[in-house]
């Protein structure tokens, strides 16, 4: 039995210091998982339970390619993110044991058509356009956790230009990534090739064509990449 049309390529992630590649299944991001980025969005960080969105597995940028600038929108925004990568899954997975379940951690963007996606507020629509739109998700090589070791407490920042925009540590996240992990578990069946954006800290703001973006997380590769 054969495919009717030819099957689309697999997504996958360059792995730092390896031929291999990390095949990506589905992409899951956290929202307003900083309370600083929580608050400048309009929102109060301390009664809010964690809420998820997705991207396409297709909407990733791997090996420094640049961006091209979406349509359909003239407010574009920078989210700098530390992105996890899973290796095992499952359902309702206990907070204790959901760190047995990472591969590996990444640097990544979610791009955000800002403009879109409040309009989809305003009207009580999804988000889908105003986040998972092609090439939204820019993201560096993929380091796995036997070289890095859990990654708890790391700084995390986004230069705009060589100006920092966004910065912040790992350790303001309202969510812990095994915490994260366990919840997100608990709406969906998780599985190994899973990603999870983990959440952006406060700065987030627009950007133009021609703009460099330089995003790190200790540790990791640093991303770069150009909107053209």
């Amino acid at each position: 039995m054969g495919y009717a049309i030819t099957p689309p390529a697999q997504a996958a992630l360059p792995i730092a210091g390896s031929e291999d590649l990390f095949p990506v299944r589905r992409v899951y991001c956290v929202g307003r998982n900083y309370a600083a980025h929580a608050r400048e969005m309009g929102h109060d960080p301390d009664r809010e339970p964690p809420f998820f969105f997705m991207k396409p597995a297709d909407a990733l940028v791997t090996g420094g390619a640049d961006m091209p600038y979406p349509p359909a929108t003239s407010d574009l925004h920078h989210e700098i993110e530390m992105v996890v990568a899973l290796k095992g899954g499952g359902a309702n997975i206990a907070v204790e044991a959901a760190n047995e379940l990472i591969w590996g951690y990444a640097v990544g963007l979610d791009m955000t058509r800002r403009d879109v996606q409040g309009e989809a507020k305003k009207m009580g629509r999804p988000w889908d356009m105003g986040k998972g739109f092609d090439k939204s998700a820019p993201i560096a090589p993929i380091h796995p956790i036997t070289e890095t070791g859990l990654i708890e407490t790391a700084d995390i920042w986004l230069e705009v230009n060589g100006t920092k925009r966004q910065t912040s540590n790992l350790n303001a996240l309202i969510w812990s990534i095994p915490e994260t992990i366990s919840y997100l578990s608990g709406l969906v069946e998780l599985a190994p090739g899973d990603l999870i954006f983990t959440g952006t800290p406060e700065g987030v703001a627009a950007c133009v064509k021609g703009d460099v973006l330089h995003g790190h997380v200790d540790g990791l590769t640093d991303l770069n990449v150009k909107l053209v």
